[in-house]
């Protein structure tokens, strides 16, 4: 390393308005170092040691992504920087290099010591080292705020979309349990009725069968025709009165819904004898109690399936990264929106067959999902198309989400992942949804997230990595 020559710093914009003393210090606690083409200045993670500017020549920055290199920057202007840029912070942070800077032409670069950078900024300039402090450790103090914020957000709205989708199903399991209990007792007593009557044991025997023959056979039927069923539900109750069963108008639709038709009344009152009627009451308390059965199973169904998506959604049964279905995170977080999809927003989903399971943290994709979705329904306003789609392109999954409103300003696209920029209206964004994306997509799984838009298509586009595993320690 030879020294540096003090008139070749002024010529640098970096040390422009330093004067003679503070050159000359920089010349003699530094160095200038050649650099051949393809030679790393500092590698990404190691301690950061050194600061360096551009003197001539080409370097180019780039950050590891998986073992796969992402260049953010290359430049030849002379000035150019890196390194230990935050050296004045001290031993507050840890010092490390974010960045690798590698020389992509033979280059040479002045190179300062951290301490000795650190030293020159706080003694040169101890009021912009303040400054600079403060909008560092303020600035991550308010990400890290507003980031757990919008975590709960998102948790609350999701909370309250899972209460009122499991309020209904529930609701029917209360309504279908109490009247189960009325219509088993009332079936007992219409039982006990037909043997007072004198129906002996063989008769009831026959209808009990009779009863399960039948009730199995209807339940299998595919649906019919609404007006085959009136006219069904006509015929059965005309003949219902003709035999003398009181109320048979009330009787026959829930018998018809069954699968009973006038033949199958018939073989009712073939071993009922003369006590169809009581026959008949008996039959439909139980049918009732079938249905009422089959409506406690169904809302039961809907309230285990909202509790399997909530399940998938928070990833609590699975360790922190595994391989996960990506159709099934994309489906598990659409059902906890759904409360938030407007009845005018049209959903469509295409998910490509075979599309192999992905190495990642389910929760933390969720996570995006639920951001992207939340973000494209806000944009069309209540009114529109949200496509959600997931395929596999060379060795990457891509989800893609797309919404038909108006489009992000051409202007905005540039810096839609960045921190705290929200298109929205001040107070309804924190402009922190599409950073966390941006850092758990890229930072914890090595993929890439896009943005293209146009009024009428907007579509972000997540591409993960099929092969390797997230990272784990990677920041967010």
């Amino acid at each position: 390393m030879t020294r540096a020559d003090p008139g070749e710093l002024r010529r640098l914009f970096l040390f422009d308005s330093l004067d003679e003393t503070q050159l000359a210090w920089l010349a003699d606690h530094g160095g200038v170092r050649t650099f051949a083409e393809g030679e790393l200045l500092c590698a990404q993670g190691e301690p950061a040691e050194e600061f360096y500017v551009l003197l001539d020549g080409e370097i180019s920055m780039f950050h590891l992504v998986r073992n796969a290199e992402l260049e953010l920057n290359r430049d030849s202007r002379p000035g150019l920087y890196g390194g230990a840029v935050q050296a004045y912070i001290g031993d507050r942070i840890e010092q490390i290099y974010p960045h690798s800077l590698r020389a992509t032409r033979p280059a040479r670069v002045f190179v300062l010591p951290a301490r000795s950078f650190a030293q020159a900024v706080r003694e040169w300039f101890p009021m912009a080292t303040h400054l600079l402090e403060g909008v560092f450790f303020g600035m991550t103090t308010v990400r890290h705020v507003v980031d757990q914020r919008e975590r709960l957000t998102a948790l609350g709205t999701l909370t309250a979309g899972l209460t009122h989708e499991l309020n209904n199903p529930a609701a029917a399991v209360s309504r279908a349990s109490a009247e189960l209990g009325d219509r088993l007792l009332a079936s007992q007593r219409r039982l006990a009725d037909l043997a007072r009557q004198g129906v002996d044991c063989e008769r009831i025997g026959a209808l009990v069968s009779l009863h399960e023959r039948l009730t199995g056979a209807g339940a299998a039927q595919p649906g019919r025709d609404p007006l085959a069923v009136s006219d069904a539900e006509d015929e059965l109750g005309d003949w219902l009165d003709e035999h003398g069963v009181p109320d048979g108008w009330d009787v026959a639709p829930g018998l018809v819904a069954a699968g009973f038709g006038v033949a199958e009344a018939e073989q009712v009152a073939e071993a009922a004898g003369d006590r169809l009627p009581a026959a008949i009451g008996w039959l439909a308390e139980v049918l009732e109690v079938a249905q009422l059965q089959a409506e406690i199973a169904e809302a039961s169904g809907r309230i285990t399936a909202l509790l399997d998506s909530a399940r998938q959604y928070s990833q609590l049964d699975r360790a922190a990264a595994g391989d996960a279905d990506l159709a099934e995170l994309l489906e598990s977080t659409l059902t906890m929106l759904r409360r938030k999809i407007a009845p005018d927003v049209r959903v469509v989903t295409d998910y490509a067959a075979g599309l192999p399971r992905v190495p990642c943290f389910p929760a933390e994709l969720n996570q995006v999902w639920t951001n992207l979705v939340v973000n494209a329904l806000d944009a069309m306003g209540g009114h529109g198309t949200l496509t959600v789609r997931a395929f596999r392109e060379n060795d990457h999954a891509v989800v893609e989400i797309g919404d038909t409103g108006g489009g992000v300003p051409e202007e905005d696209l540039g810096r839609i992942f960045t921190p705290f920029f929200t298109t929205k209206p001040v107070g309804q964004g924190t402009g922190l949804g599409l950073d966390i994306s941006w850092r758990i997509v890229v930072g914890r799984h090595g993929g890439d997230l896009t943005v293209e838009s146009r009024p009428g298509d907007t579509r972000f586009r997540v591409r993960l990595p099929l092969a390797g595993q997230p990272r784990p320690n990677a920041s967010r």
